[in-house]
């Protein structure tokens, strides 16, 4: 039993590890005071002409899933104080 269970954590271990790993080495080191709202982007999206689906932090920058202008389904990544866009997969 002792077995098993350690072995359920090391692949759950390397799962997680796989995913933090998908996105690269994006990261954004910016102190919570100084991170405006993620409403905020959300509102500046849509007047762009994006549909947000999902909107999360990760590594410390906003992760937006949804549609741009154009309907085109993208995954970007936008810095927490200034909305800048740094990388789509």
């Amino acid at each position: 039993m002792r077995k098993i269970l350690t072995l359920g954590c090391l692949l759950g271990g390397l799962a997680l590890a796989d995913a933090a790993a998908a996105h690269g080495n994006i990261a954004c080191e910016v102190p919570r005071a100084e991170r405006r709202p993620m409403v905020e982007l959300q509102k500046e999206l849509k007047k762009q002409g994006w549909t947000v689906r999902k909107l999360q932090m990760m590594n410390g920058c906003y992760e937006v899933y949804g549609y741009d202008a154009n309907g085109n389904r993208v995954e970007a990544f936008f810095h927490p104080k200034t909305f800048e866009r740094l990388r789509e997969n």
